[in-house]
């Protein structure tokens, strides 16, 4: 069996699909269904069985066995970078993450987990092992210390995989309204106006310059899978193309991908400034060295893609 966590979200449900290609089944979805529309990310697929995350937790904690359990991808979590309520952030991805690694410790499950880029702050290194690092958000914190804990931890007798996503879209994540990609925002905005708002120049950057590492959802499943079936993966990686983007770049490319629109530079709110990443680009020379040699798809294709444009 494999277990999901977070399964009926945006990265987690593009995993369970791929997995169903892979001719996998015997999955046990966990998610919280609050918002019942995240369901339709499912339609579709084959699981195993459904569990509610908060009753997943207090099966774990205490001890419950599945039966044989090859792995867990630990997706769920809250993704929420403007959510400030620390209890609640650290409850959800620390101490609920810290449980599932017990549990997989002593079930004999190989733990691959969603750690995140936020962990590098407003940094410019963007190594697996840069020091120092200062997140800019309680969201990048909660995924630091989990990083920071499992090393803590030392030698163990199971696999465990952290991957520290970059900036993912693709399809499926709709449900995540303001937390949803930048490439789903641009995309409404078009279609609402004809116009795509990008934020106009500061921290040094001119107009729509400044820089994210842009993930093809589909190239992040694919280092999942990695991570699950090869040996050789153990610790942490950064999961990026390796290649920063403006947004500049990413709005002309929905542009084009839609045949019409035009760019609006907006002034980036005050409250937003100090905590926010005007450059993010990963450092896969890891990954790379350890066996992952698919290439990433590059932003032009995965927005057509994303978008259903040939």
């Amino acid at each position: 069996m494999l277990i999901v966590t977070g399964g009926a979200g945006f990265i987690g449900s593009n995993l369970v699909h791929a997995l169903n290609a892979r001719g996998r089944d015997d999955i046990l979805v966990v998610d919280d269904l609050t918002d019942g529309h995240k369901y339709a990310n499912l339609a579709g697929a084959r699981i195993a069985d459904y569990l509610d995350r908060t009753a997943f937790r207090e099966l774990i904690e205490a001890g419950k066995d599945f039966g044989p359990v090859e792995a867990v991808f630990h997706q769920g979590a809250c993704t929420d970078t403007t959510e400030w309520n620390g209890r609640y952030m650290l409850d959800t991805n620390f101490a609920f993450s810290k449980a599932l690694f017990v549990w997989c410790r002593r079930k004999d499950a190989t733990l691959v987990y969603a750690s995140s880029a936020a962990v590098y702050g407003g940094g410019t290194a963007f190594g697996e092992d840069a020091a120092g690092l200062r997140p800019l958000n309680v969201y990048g914190w909660s995924k630091l210390l989990f990083d920071e804990w499992l090393e803590r931890q030392g030698e163990h007798e199971v696999r465990v995989v952290g991957l520290r996503y970059f900036n993912v879209y693709g399809p499926r994540e709709a449900h995540k309204g303001r937390m949803a990609s930048v490439v789903h925002h641009f995309d409404r905005q078009l279609a609402e106006t004809g116009t795509v708002r990008l934020f106009g120049a500061s921290h040094g950057v001119g107009d729509g310059e400044h820089r994210r590492d842009f993930v093809f959802v589909d190239d992040v499943v694919a280092v999942n899978l990695w991570a699950f079936e090869s040996e050789r993966a153990n610790g942490v990686y950064n999961v990026g193309t390796g290649k920063s983007r403006s947004f500049n770049d990413l709005a002309r490319a929905v542009i084009a991908a839609r045949g019409a629109g035009r760019i609006e530079y907006i002034p980036m709110p005050a409250d937003l400034a100090d905590a926010y990443q005007a450059f993010t680009e990963a450092d896969i020379s890891r990954l790379r060295k350890d066996g992952y040699e698919a290439p990433f798809l590059s932003v032009e294709d995965g927005v057509r893609r994303t978008l259903g444009v040939p």
